[in-house]
Formats: structure tokens, C-alpha cells, sequence
């Protein structure tokens, strides 16, 4: 009886023949589903690949100083407010030819007061006087310590010092030291918990940001069409941070399926959103700025790619999450029927899906919250308010990047099923199936009604060797149903 045990658990803890062709079967057809479509992502990326041309665009960066100007840095010493000089001349300092820096300063008039602040350059020599814009004194302020970006015109040609006009103005805070902590943080919190998972996340993230910045931005200031842009970049981001974060196997080309499904529902839908709502960015300070700048480059097609790659995240959140409980669930119990295994799954997708729209709602009203300010100041209608050529495009990127993710959780979660039905996966940890256990009957698909009989019949599995006598799981054949079984619930109510 021993022996024949024994027998039964080596049977169940090495994949049989049959089990390991239909896991060859299913991996097959997954990849003559995938290396198709990656193949034709890849050369479709590289027929559009930008050639980095340049010379037609007609921007003056803000960064471009005139002979003698130089941006400086230092830390501050010192803040007082005196009187401002530069208004007895009536010229705008803050305006040189060719700096495209504008700070306010040419607006002041004689007796007001600015704020100074007493630098010491960082490449040595005495503190110098730094005027602050009006702006920055409102909203945040200067104070000791802090490091700044200011523009020195001490040597610009033609400037005289009898003017009266600052020398010195200021740019921006320097803020490398702050940054560099915090992704510091970022990447040993992440390692410390997801470990070399973790790690391999943020390698992949690396490599999304240059597909980004070397080939879509570059193929949009190009003109390229920005829908197919859009999808192939996105795409080829996918694969490569699926696969390179979670590793070649079944479920991440279930994740990966499920994911391109989204990206097409909501490129599809973002197409038609941008030219039904007509989004052409007007009232942006930085869409004009790109309109002037070339003829190539087309802001509804700016806005449509925007919409597109702003749920990539998410979209990879839902679809990873929901393959990785199909296969979690199955494991549990591998006798669940199909259908049984989808409803199990969805349970757990609607949670994922009212949580996912709360974080999608939050994430773009917290990123617009001071456009949200100003047209709340502006007393409008609510309805006008989100219509709004403000408001119009942070909601229907809501909407868009919503939809698609809604939809790819079904689509994940059935290709998830299908798949993992024909691998014939071993359950963890070598236990044999929830029906395996000696002196219990073979769990059934009516055994199995949510997924907290799931839970229970993995639980009873893998305790039942070891539960001592009169513990549920000794107990005869048929004297006990599962918990949470339609059978349990049946025999409550017969009671």
C-alpha cells in the first residue's frame, strides 16, 4: 500500500508524456502567433526609422546664449529685497537677443521691490547678486543653501554697467542632487523587494525610454504617420519589457497577446476620439511652440501618439496580473473545468478593473491639478468645463487608455485559460492534483464555485497527508464536501 502511494505521488510529480506534448503544442502556437506579428513590428520599425535630420527645424532654444552670455551655477548665501534698479532704464534684461529668456523684470517700475540673492559660483570667485523672478518669490521662494541656474551677462558685448540693468538672473534650480536620491531609493526599494526580477524591470525600463526617445520622438518631429508609430514603438517596448522582466515562458506570451489586443483597441479608439473631438492643442503654450517649428511635425498626431503610449503602463499592469492568476488558480486546482477557471480569474480582473480606472482618473487630474485649478476659477458649467479645449484631452485620454485596458483583461484572462489547459502545468511544489489526496473523492468542476473553494481544495491537498485523525481531510470518502463548494452550499441548505 506504501509502494503503491509512492508510486502515485512520482506519477503526479513528473509530467507525463502527454502532458509535456501539449505544453510543446501550446508553446508552439503561441510563438507562430507571436514571431510573425514581431517580425513584422520589426521591420515595420525599421522602414520608419527617423533619419535624425534636423537642419529644417526652426527653434530657438531658450538655452542658446549671445557672445558673452554663460549660464552659470552657485549656491545661495544670501536673500534680500531692494529696490529694483533696472526700471529707471525701461529695458527688459531678462530678454536678450538671442537668450529667449523672459523673467518679468521689464515690467517693474521705479520704487518697487525685488528679491536678491547673494550666489557664490560654483566655479569660484566672489558671491555674485542674482535677481529672482517675481513668479519663483510667489510660488516657492528662494533660501539659503539653495543651488541655483543663473545667467550671467557680466560679459555680454555692448553691456555697460552704468545702466543699470542686473547682471545676473535667474534661471531654475539645480536639482540633480535631489533627483539622483530619489532614483537611488526607486532602484534598491524595487531590488530589495522584486530582487533580480526587480532589477531586470528597470533594465527594461531603460531600454522603453530609448525606443521613445530614439525612434518615436524623433519620427514625429519627422512627420511620420503617428498611429503606426505609435503601435510599433509601443509594441516593441512591450515585448522586449515583458520578456526581458518576466522571461520566456507561456504566461508572458499570454501577457503579451492580451497586451497588443489593448494597444490595439485603444489605438483604434484614440484615432477616432482625436479626430472626432477634434484635439489640435489649441490654447498650449507648447503645442504652439511646436507648430512654429516645423511642417512636419502635426499636433493632432502629437496628441493621438500621446494617448496611445500614456496606458502602456497600466496596460502591462492588468494583462501580467491576470495571466499570472490563471496560472496561480490552476495550480490550486488543476481539475477546475475552463469556464470554471475564467470565472475564478474574472473575480479577481473586476477588482483589478475598478482599481485600475481609480488610478488611471487620479494619475491625469493629479498631473493636470493646475489647469483643474484655473477652470474651477473660471466658474464655467461643469460640462463645458470637461469639454473644454483644457480639459477635453486629459479626458479622453481617461476614457481611451480606460477602455482598452477594460477589454484586454477578458481577452487575456480566456487566451490565459485556453493556454494553460493544454500545457498540462504541474501543480507547485510537486503536490499532486486537489483530487489526489487518499480517502478523498476527485475534486469535479462542481466542486470548484469560487475561487475560495480553489484555495481550500489546494489546502486540503496538501494537508491531507499529514492532518491527524478526525481532521476534515482524514475523515471517509463522500463523508465531507469541500468547503465552499456547491456541493457544501447544497448540503447546508438540505439541513
Amino acid at each position: 500500500m506504501g509502494a503503491g502511494h509512492s508510486h502515485g505521488h512520482t506519477d503526479q510529480s513528473e509530467p507525463t508524456p502527454r502532458a509535456l506534448a501539449a505544453r510543446k503544442r501550446a508553446n508552439w502556437l503561441l510563438a507562430a502567433v507571436l514571431v510573425p506579428l514581431t517580425l513584422l513590428t520589426l521591420a515595420a520599425m525599421a522602414m520608419m526609422w527617423p533619419s535624425g535630420n534636423k537642419e529644417d527645424l526652426k527653434l530657438a532654444s531658450p538655452y542658446a546664449a549671445a557672445p558673452g552670455v554663460t549660464f552659470d551655477t552657485g549656491k545661495i548665501q544670501r536673500v534680500v529685497v531692494e529696490s529694483c534698479i533696472q526700471g529707471n532704464t525701461g529695458q527688459n534684461p531678462a530678454a536678450q537677443p538671442g537668450t529667449g529668456q523672459d523673467t518679468g523684470q521689464g515690467a517693474t517700475q521705479p520704487g518697487s521691490e525685488c528679491t536678491f540673492a547673494f550666489t557664490e559660483p560654483d566655479k569660484g570667485g566672489n558671491p555674485v547678486k542674482v535677481v529672482i523672478n517675481p513668479d519663483v518669490v510667489k510660488s516657492h521662494g528662494v533660501k539659503v543653501g539653495d543651488n541655483i541656474r543663473y545667467l550671467n551677462l557680466s560679459n555680454a558685448q555692448g553691456a555697460s554697467a552704468g545702466q543699470g540693468a542686473p547682471a545676473y538672473i535667474f534661471v531654475d534650480f539645480v536639482r540633480t542632487l535631489p533627483i539622483i536620491l530619489l532614483a537611488v531609493l526607486y532602484a534598491a526599494v524595487v531590488i530589495a523587494v522584486a530582487r533580480w526580477r526587480g532589477l531586470r524591470a528597470l533594465i527594461g525600463l531603460v531600454g522603453a525610454y530609448a525606443v521613445l526617445v530614439t525612434f518615436m520622438l524623433p519620427g514625429l518631429v519627422e512627420g511620420k504617420p503617428p498611429l503606426l508609430l505609435a503601435l510599433v514603438g509601443s509594441t516593441v517596448i512591450m515585448i522586449g519589457v515583458l520578456y526581458f522582466a518576466h522571461g520566456f515562458s507561456a504566461r508572458t506570451s499570454t501577457a503579451l497577446l492580451g497586451t497588443m489586443f489593448g494597444l490595439g483597441i485603444t489605438a483604434l479608439l484614440a484615432a477616432w476620439a482625436t479626430d472626432a473631438a477634434n484635439l489640435a492643442g489649441v490654447g498650449s503654450h507648447d503645442a504652439a511652440t511646436l507648430a512654429n517649428i516645423s511642417d512636419n511635425i502635426s499636433i493632432s498626431g502629437i496628441i493621438l501618439c500621446g494617448l496611445i503610449i500614456s496606458g502602456l503602463g497600466v496596460l502591462n499592469d492588468v494583462t501580467i496580473t491576470q495571466s499570472s492568476a490563471v496560472w496561480e488558480l490552476y495550480e490550486l486546482a488543476p481539475e477546475t473545468s475552463a469556464r470554471q477557471l475564467f470565472s475564478s480569474a474574472m473575480r479577481i480582473g473586476r477588482d483589478h478593473i475598478a482599481s485600475t480606472v481609480y488610478t488611471i482618473a487620479f494619475a491625469y487630474a493629479g498631473a493636470a491639478l493646475p489647469i483643474l485649478i484655473i477652470v474651477m476659477l473660471y466658474d464655467r458649467p461643469l460640462g463645458e468645463a470637461l469639454t473644454s479645449a483644457e480639459l477635453s484631452e486629459e479626458v479622453i485620454r481617461t476614457l481611451v487608455g480606460s477602455v482598452g485596458l477594460v477589454l484586454a483583461i477578458p481577452v487575456t484572462t480566456l487566451i490565459a485559460v485556453l493556454v494553460v489547459k493544454a500545457t498540462g502545468i504541474r501543480p507547485a511544489n510537486g503536490a499532486g492534483t486537489a483530487g489526489s489526496v487518499p480517502g478523498r473523492p476527485p475534486v469535479t468542476p462542481d466542486d470548484v464555485a469560487d475561487t475560495g473553494a480553489l484555495a481550500a481544495a489546494a489546502a486540503v491537498s496538501r494537508g491531507g497527508r499529514t492532518r491527524p485523525a478526525g481532521s476534515p481531510a482524514s475523515r471517509e470518502p463522500g463523508r465531507e464536501p469541500l468547503p465552499g463548494s456547491r456541493r457544501a452550499r447544497r448540503a447546508a441548505e438540505g439541513e
